[in-house]
């Protein structure tokens, strides 16, 4: 039994990772032959096709406890398709407003202004992050929800759940590291457990709300 649980857990990451780097082989592809530090215009460009997979693999993190026997790709494929629009122009909205907000962080870095400006600046680049990590959890199990609408309830709760918050913003700070560093290894093998990590604080966040929701 415990050598099954522990293949059927390898299976649902492996395949969980494999399924995230397809969707988002052309940003993968930018990643992983020019230098982020001078491709992040294309990089931005680029983002807003991880919005549709990380809902699928939220989708099937959240979908597929250990000895669930449906198909992985299935469930992927079939929230990716439903929630693509709505998450791609959440992400789309998210990047934009991170350009602006690190372009503005670099202007003021080393002038006298810079110690005023720069702590609002991150702080609210780290709020926009966890606003997008809450609303495509939410769309991963909503897809029908507007991006308005989860957005709005995902701020509120990324602020008053703030000690959930802060642990996820660790962990994509552990995987965007690995992923500058050590693409394969984040991709091949560390984006399914850092990324269920992510999903498990988000979606005890939302319980409240989604519960609501799927009473009313």
């Amino acid at each position: 039994m415990r050598i099954g649980l522990l293949f059927d857990t390898a299976y649902l990451a492996l395949a969980t990772n494999a399924l995230l780097t397809a969707a988002c082989s052309p940003l993968v592809v930018v990643l992983l032959s020019t230098d982020p530090g001078r491709s992040w215009p294309l990089l931005a460009l680029l983002a807003p096709l991880a919005g549709p997979a990380l809902c699928g693999a939220f989708a099937v993190l959240g979908a597929y406890p250990i000895g669930n026997d449906h198909g992985v790709a299935g469930t992927f494929v079939r929230v990716w398709r439903a929630s693509a629009r709505r998450s791609i122009a959440l992400t789309a909205a998210a990047s934009a407003l991170l350009v602006v907000l690190a372009v503005d962080c670099r202007a003021a870095w080393g002038r006298p202004i810079g110690a005023v400006v720069i702590p609002p600046l991150v702080v609210a680049m780290a709020l926009v992050v966890a606003t997008t990590m809450l609303a495509l959890v939410v769309l991963a199990e909503r897809p029908s929800v507007r991006v308005r609408d989860a957005g709005r309830v995902s701020v509120y709760l990324a602020v008053r759940h703030w000690y959930l918050t802060l642990p996820s913003l660790a962990v994509l700070a552990v995987f965007e590291a690995l992923l500058a560093t050590r693409p394969a290894i984040a991709l091949g093998l560390a984006a399914a457990p850092l990324l269920y990590v992510v999903w498990a604080g988000s979606r005890f966040s939302l319980n409240s709300v989604l519960l609501a929701e799927g009473h009313s």
